[in-house]
């Protein structure tokens, strides 16, 4: 906030969340939550979000951090194998997936719900 030099209710409003939320948040009543997290991210493409959910890095970006973030984001990962989803653990049957979260490099995700 203090780089963009925004007030909490100002950065509330541009994030599109809760003020209160933003209240919460900083005083450590309440952890962000991941929604919170991908809307900073999304709002703010240069925050990284390594660096914001775990303090590492360095923020504002440096030229050459912004440099080494494009050609990280552009990299494209083979992937290892195709799986399915399997509907139940086969450990414990009581068990059933509910919910698959997929995280993109580019901060988005998508859910799906079984």
């Amino acid at each position: 906030m203090e780089y963009y030099e925004l007030s909490a209710t100002s950065f509330a409003d541009k994030i599109q969340v809760g003020r209160s939320s933003i209240s919460h948040i900083i005083s450590g009543r309440n952890k962000p939550s991941l929604d919170f997290v991908m809307k900073v991210v999304q709002t703010f493409p240069e925050v990284e979000l390594y660096w914001f959910l775990n303090g590492k890095g360095s923020f504002p970006p440096t030229p050459s951090s912004e440099i080494s973030s494009v050609k990280e984001k552009t990299t494209v990962s083979p992937v290892s194998e195709e799986k399915e989803i399997p509907k139940k653990d086969h450990k414990n049957t009581s068990k059933a997936i509910e919910k698959v979260i997929v995280f993109y490099t580019d901060g988005t995700f998508d859910a799906y719900n079984s």
